[in-house]
């Protein structure tokens, strides 16, 4: 044995004999596992649950570094996390792990999830293992909710009064629940304490606490084995099957399960890495202004597909999918195990998971795409067409599409490709409406559209319907 290996050995024992880490941690490293978790094309889906832990503890690791030079008031916050990503050492690519550290927790989260759906591994004995990973999926989204705040941004603080706005529709309890939300009855000081508290102190515990628990149902349940057609669970034999399994071809954690987790912690606290080097954090948005008219906010891109959600509700029954929502989807997964305990485990004998799985995420993928498009949202940084652009020199033509854009037109229609998506395209309006009915629209205004009688002259008016005509290429209706 070489001296690095005496000295390790040494070290090891010195440690061992006055803190117990064998009787500590043995029990975790011996414990068998299915033959099939660690060996076999399968033992690949069950990577999940160890590398949502790395990524929570890289979640741990790189949030106490940013707090210790992180403000949390809110005449400094927005301040302190600008001087973390120019000027403090490394501060760049620690906050940028945070912030991608953030996305690879919810990912991990749900392929975990996803995984134990499809190969029913939440049945008998394992439902208290299910119910906890709701719980910390629950949380999760707490964190993520709570962090974007101390950012101190436009977004931020936008998103977070939007959540407040919704939260107060919910009858009985809506304006105790946006007051909970603001600590108060507006954004501030005391909102930001708040936000902080739950972020840093109080969410963390929880999930210690509730993970704690997770893995000791892990360790007391075993971890599942790979479904097999025809080998339905049953409580009568299944834990007798599962013990005669485990004696046949159980392998001990460690090594053969601990290698393949350590390689995907590698991977993972990698890859957040090089992501975080490379595009660094999120792009601060400029301080909070309640001045600003012009502001769009959006969570963060998990948070966003909620947001789309809301924002696409109809709104007579707006206020019932903002109290029920939430609750109904939460109470769905919380009865997943109580209402498929038993039976097969099989995806082919369960083709109706598969299913449910598709379903939902192809709802929240195209939930994350309109949210990300944001159809409903004036688009403000929308440019005037050059002069090239437009369809004549007319004159007029020019004062209208100048016009057209003052008056802030261009932030919700579209005209020759350039514009907002918020209402119709206004390129060929002249094929669907009179120029009465294009006139009327303007002055009367529409459902999502302001009047604009009285804001505008009929000369600039006159303009605009010149521009309009000019881009429809043919006479309007009269």
């Amino acid at each position: 044995m070489s001296n690095v290996g005496r000295a390790g050995n040494a070290i090891w024992h010195w440690a061992n004999e006055r803190a117990g880490l064998a009787k500590a941690f043995g029990p975790i490293f011996s414990h068998r596992v299915p033959g099939g978790v660690v060996h076999g094309k399968s033992a690949w889906l069950y990577i999940f649950g160890g590398a949502t832990l790395t990524a929570f503890i890289l979640q741990v690791v790189t949030g106490v570094i940013v707090a210790t030079a992180y403000v949390p008031a809110t005449d400094n916050a927005y301040e302190s996390l600008r001087f973390i990503s120019d000027d403090a050492l490394f501060g760049r690519v620690l906050r940028g792990m945070h912030y991608f550290g953030a996305s690879a927790m919810v990912v991990l989260l749900a392929a975990h999830m996803v995984r134990v759906f499809l190969t029913g591994s939440f049945k008998f004995p394992r439902e208290l293992n299910w119910l906890t990973g709701v719980l910390l999926l629950i949380l999760t989204f707490g964190m993520a909710f709570t962090g974007q705040l101390l950012r101190w941004d436009e977004d931020a603080v936008g998103s977070v009064f939007v959540a407040a706005e919704q939260a107060g529709r919910v009858p009985v309890i809506g304006d105790s629940l946006a007051r909970f939300i603001l600590a108060g009855q507006n954004i501030g000081a005391a909102t930001l304490s708040r936000f902080f508290a739950l972020h840093v102190f109080i969410i963390p515990a929880l999930i210690f606490g509730v993970l704690g628990f997770h893995l000791f149902l892990v360790l007391h349940n075993g971890v599942s084995e790979p479904p097999r057609t025809g080998e339905p669970v049953n409580r009568r034999d299944y834990r007798a099957r599962y013990e005669a399994l485990i004696r046949r071809t159980g392998k001990p954690y460690y090594p053969y399960g601990l290698w393949r987790e350590a390689l995907v912690a590698v991977l993972v606290v990698g890859g957040v890495w090089l992501l975080a080097f490379i595009f660094g954090p999120k792009t601060l948005n400029g301080p909070p202004d309640p001045t600003n008219t012009q502001a769009n906010p959006r969570p963060d891109w998990y948070l966003l597909w909620i947001f789309a959600l809301l924002a696409l509700a109809p709104s007579r029954i707006e206020d019932w999918v903002i109290v029920f929502g939430p609750l109904v989807s939460m109470l769905l997964l919380f009865c997943v195990p109580f209402v498929a305990s038993y039976g097969e485990r099989s995806l082919p004998r369960r083709p109706w998971a598969g299913g449910i799985v598709v379903a939902v995420a192809l709802a929240i993928g195209s939930l994350l795409y309109i949210g990300y498009r944001s159809p409903w949202a004036p688009r403000f940084n929308a440019q005037p067409l050059a002069a090239a652009e437009l369809p004549s020199s007319d004159p007029a033509v020019v004062a209208g599409a100048a016009q057209f854009h003052t008056s802030g037109c261009q932030y919700c229609h579209t005209v020759e490709g350039s514009g907002g998506i918020r209402g119709p395209d206004l390129t060929h309006v002249f094929d669907r409406l009179s120029e009465s009915e294009v006139r009327s629209a303007i002055l009367a205004g529409r459902t999502n559209m302001p009047s604009y009688s009285g804001n505008i002259s009929d000369e600039e008016l006159a303009t605009i319907i010149a521009f309009l005509e000019a881009t429809n290429g043919s006479p309007p209706k009269r």
